[in-house]
């Protein structure tokens, strides 16, 4: 009698919208509450937003602190309007939209009210990257790439609700706009098992690793530490260096690590046209490393639609993908 082994099938609604393993350590909406927890120590902290409050977990903040709670409709380029007025006046304002939106609707005004004269506007971009399911109008692979050219903005991708509750107050607290790549609703909590503490700008190595060494931000350092655990299973060890500050770029801490006879390594949310992949090898090249670095990132392309377990496996950002391209490397 034979025996049939049918391996799971993945699932494809656009609805499965978490990145968060099953069973994985999580905190509900770290954002909302780090920000109302930040406006409760500092009263100048405002929080708007353009009709996704909701989605961008600023409905924390809303019922927290109403009057302090600015609700500008479907209007983007308002809400940096009006952000960068009460910037004017003396108020730190925390805007959220849709990384998309922030980034390609309302550009021009991000850029010439708050850049330009280097307002405190800390704009939340959900959304960023291949986090959700609903296709290229929603998934704002190109984010980073747009932003980075922009004089003045700072830019945090942060792995996880450690990194997002412990950024928010220094955000309020720097001069000039930031931009953060937001993860929303149950986000995973991860570098509380590490001796990690978030400064803005600056890179820390997660662990060390003779054979590989990893360069990572945002939700892909995730997948970069679980990759290292299950490369020790093929004897490889792997080094992980988490950068969630993509602007001002942390070189020193990244080239030190690079600068060595392993098998350099950058794994992005975003695609590999202007992100992290692109401002690790610029300092590599600037430096005179003579470095080979190998991304991992989205592909130049307009992205699927579909559930984020299969879309993840498909682009290459799945913890079993990263594997086999590092084994493939390495021979």
């Amino acid at each position: 009698m034979s025996t049939v082994t049918t391996k799971a099938k993945l699932k494809t609604s656009a609805m499965i919208a978490s990145f968060a393993d099953p069973g994985q350590k999580t905190t509900s909406a770290p954002f909302g509450h780090a920000l109302v927890k930040a406006a409760e120590a500092d009263s100048r902290i405002v929080g708007l937003t353009a009709d996704l409050g909701k989605y961008t977990d600023m409905h924390i903040f809303a019922k927290a602190l109403p009057e302090r709670f600015f609700q500008m409709g479907m209007a983007e380029q308002l809400l940096f309007g009006a952000a960068a007025g009460m910037a004017e006046t003396g108020l730190i304002p925390f805007a959220s939209t849709y990384s998309v939106f922030a980034a390609r609707r309302a550009y021009d005004f991000l850029c010439l009210d708050i850049a330009e004269p280097n307002l405190n506007v800390n704009i939340i971009g959900g959304l960023p990257g291949l986090t959700t399911g609903y296709g290229p109008s929603h998934q704002a692979t190109e984010d980073m790439a747009i932003f980075r050219g922009m004089p003045n903005l700072t830019i945090v991708d942060p792995c996880d609700s450690v990194d997002i509750e412990q950024a928010v107050p220094q955000l309020a607290a720097s001069d000039g706009p930031t931009y953060l790549r937001l993860l929303r609703g149950n986000v995973p909590t991860v570098l509380d098992e590490y001796d990690y503490t978030f400064e803005l700008g600056k890179a820390k190595v997660l662990r060390g690793g003779n054979d590989v060494v990893f360069v990572s931000s945002g939700l892909m350092t995730m997948r970069a530490l679980q990759a290292a655990d299950a490369l020790a299973a093929h004897n490889v060890d792997v080094a992980v260096v988490h950068t969630p500050t993509i602007k001002p770029f942390d070189s020193a801490t990244v080239l030190a690590e690079l600068n060595t006879g392993r098998l350099a390594v950058t794994l992005e949310n975003h695609t590999v046209v202007g992100g992290l992949f692109e401002t690790v090898a610029s300092a590599v090249v600037t430096a005179g490393l003579g470095k080979r670095v190998v991304p991992i990132a989205l592909p130049d392309q307009f992205l699927d639609a579909g559930a984020l377990p299969t879309l993840h496996e498909r682009y290459g950002l799945s913890v079993d993908r990263i594997v086999a391209k590092v084994l493939a490397e390495l021979g």
